[in-house]
């Protein structure tokens, strides 16, 4: 049998399947191919690898995991899956880990490589890419808050990230916003938000002022 060369893979691969010819060819020339054992860790929650892996056989769990050591699985990845665009895109660390579950090859992209294949950093196709990747990291902190997080922690994370910096080290929530629509961005009802919201102003975690603004304290962090 013929030994498939890095090019024929990329070319196998649904992610490349609009490159042209000279793409192609600089991905392949880019690419390593890499073997993870079942267990090992493709990338990591937190941290940089500064690569695009594209599957080529075997299977891996995406997994989300809190301060708790909490997981919630996110998805499965089959041959054909990429993982790492992300980052490669808005240079942040991983939003989640990467686990082999069986022995799994993959290709490994460089981020010269990567970006060589990219729009200039100026257009607007980036800027709209860029955009998305912030919804999936946002999306997929809603679906780990969802899944892992009793109601106060949902409230909680929800608080925190509407809030923004009040120039003397704190955090504050200047735009007013109801109780309604926090219950609908938590999966609660407006009751037990409301709830919620008064045992936390209770406890010293949060003030809402008279103008409706809400001043965030630090022990807020430690609730969920």
């Amino acid at each position: 049998m013929t030994m498939l060369t890095s090019l024929d893979l990329i070319r196998r691969v649904p992610l490349f399947s609009m490159l042209t010819d000279a793409q192609a060819v600089t991905v392949a020339d880019g690419v390593v191919k890499r073997r993870f054992k079942r267990g090992e860790m493709i990338v990591e929650q937190g941290k940089k690898t500064n690569a695009l892996f594209i599957l080529l056989n075997g299977r891996a769990r995406v997994v989300s995991t809190d301060s708790r050591g909490r997981e919630v699985i996110l998805a499965t990845l089959q041959p054909g899956d990429h993982i790492g665009e992300m980052s490669l895109i808005d240079n942040e660390p991983h939003s989640a880990t990467v686990r082999a579950e069986v022995q799994t090859d993959v290709l490994m992209l460089g981020r010269a490589e990567f970006a060589r294949c990219l729009p200039e950093n100026s257009s607007m196709a980036y800027a709209v890419m860029r955009g998305l990747v912030q919804r999936l990291r946002h999306a997929d902190r809603k679906i780990e808050s969802l899944a892992l997080l009793d109601v106060y922690g949902r409230v909680a994370r929800a608080l925190l990230e509407f809030s923004v910096d009040d120039g003397q080290g704190g955090r504050v929530i200047r735009e007013k916003i109801s109780r309604q629509d926090i219950a609908k961005m938590v999966g609660a009802s407006r009751e037990m938000v409301s709830r919620v919201m008064k045992d936390l102003e209770e406890r010293g975690h949060v003030q809402t002022l008279d103008n409706g603004s809400i001043l965030i304290k630090d022990q807020l962090h430690s609730v969920g």
